[in-house]
C-alpha cells in the first residue's frame, strides 16, 4: 500500500480543519465488509478516453442550453448542458435560483478545484472518470485502467493523487471526489470514487493521513463509509503506520479521526478475542 516516491513536490503537510464525528460502530462493519466488497462491482460501462478540453463532448445531440462553470481562483472556464448539470441536485438548484431572471446561464464556483471538477463533468457524462474502471477478464478481478501498465509510464500512480490548492496539501483524488459528490447530490459516484479508492497503491502514509483529515472535514456525522474507510486501512496498515514520524505528529496534533480509531482498534482486538 505504501510507497517511498513523493508524488509531488510541493508541500504535503494538510492544514486540517475541524474534524466532525463519525460512528463507530458502522466502521467496525466497513473494516469486516471492506475487503469482500473492493472485488465487486455493479457492472461495467465502455467509456470513452478522458476528454483534452473542458467541454461537453463533440456530436453530442443533447439540445438543453449550454452552461459556463468558472471554477477555481485561475477562473477556469468549463461547459455542460443543463439537462446533464441538473442531474445534480446542488446544479439544478443553482440552474434555478440563479437563471430565474438572467440571461448569462453562468456559475461562479472559486472555492472549488478545477481538477475535481472536471472528473465530476466526466462522470455526468460518461459515468466514470479518468482512470477508469476496466475489468480484467484474465485474472477475473476489477482494475483501474493503466494501473499495471509500463507503456503509461506510472500514469495510474500519478492520477491517484491531486494538490489541493487551497489547502496546500497532496490528497488522494478520489477522497476529494467522493467530498465533492456528496455536497453535489451524487450517490452512485460516491459509491465510484470509494470503490476505486480501495484499489489504490503505493500511497505515502503522509497523504493517508492527509487525506483522513479531509474526509473527516468534508463529510456529515451521518457518513459511514469514507470515514469507515480510513479507519480499516490504518488498522489493517498498523505494522507501516506505528514506525511512522507523521502518524505520531498527527496522534499528537489530536482530533476525533484520532478517538474513532482508538474505538475502532479496540472493536478489532474484541473480535480477535471473540474468534479466540
Amino acid at each position: 500500500m505504501f510507497g517511498r516516491r513523493s508524488y509531488s513536490e510541493k508541500d504535503s503537510r494538510h492544514r486540517a480543519g475541524k474534524a466532525s464525528s463519525s460512528s463507530s460502530r458502522s466502521a467496525k462493519r466497513s473494516f469486516r465488509d471492506h475487503a469482500a466488497s473492493k472485488s465487486q462491482t455493479a457492472g461495467s460501462q465502455k467509456l470513452q478516453q478522458k476528454p483534452n478540453v473542458d467541454s461537453p463532448p463533440l456530436g453530442s445531440t443533447l439540445t438543453s442550453p449550454i452552461i459556463t462553470i468558472v471554477v477555481g481562483r485561475e477562473q477556469r472556464l468549463f461547459a455542460a448542458h443543463e439537462d446533464v448539470l441538473c442531474l445534480s441536485p446542488f446544479f439544478a438548484a443553482a440552474c434555478r435560483g440563479q437563471f430565474r431572471e438572467a440571461h448569462a446561464r453562468r456559475i461562479d464556483m472559486p472555492e472549488e478545484e478545477p481538477e475535481i471538477f472536471s472528473s465530476v463533468l466526466e462522470y455526468l457524462y460518461k459515468g466514470d472518470y479518468y482512470p477508469r474502471l476496466s475489468y480484467n477478464k484474465r485474472r477475473d478481478i476489477w482494475e483501474l485502467e493503466d494501473a499495471n501498465s509500463t507503456a503509461s509510464g506510472g500514469r495510474g500512480s500519478v492520477e491517484s493523487t491531486v494538490y489541493h490548492n487551497a489547502l496546500g496539501a497532496v490528497l488522494l483524488k478520489d477522497t476529494v471526489i467522493y467530498c465533492t459528490a456528496d455536497k453535489y447530490g451524487l450517490e452512485e459516484l460516491k459509491r465510484l470514487a470509494l470503490r476505486k479508492q480501495g484499489l489504490q497503491t503505493g500511497i505515502q502514509c503522509s497523504t493517508i493521513l492527509a487525506s483522513a483529515r479531509y474526509a473527516y472535514a468534508n463529510t456529515p456525522d451521518s457518513d459511514s463509509k469514507l470515514r469507515a474507510h480510513y479507519l480499516a486501512l490504518i488498522i489493517r496498515s498498523r505494522a507501516t503506520f506505528k514506525r511512522s514520524g507523521t502518524m505520531q505528529q498527527e496522534m499528537e496534533h489530536g482530533g476525533k479521526l484520532f478517538f474513532d480509531l482508538f474505538v475502532a482498534m479496540c472493536n478489532h482486538m474484541d473480535d480477535i478475542v471473540g474468534v479466540a
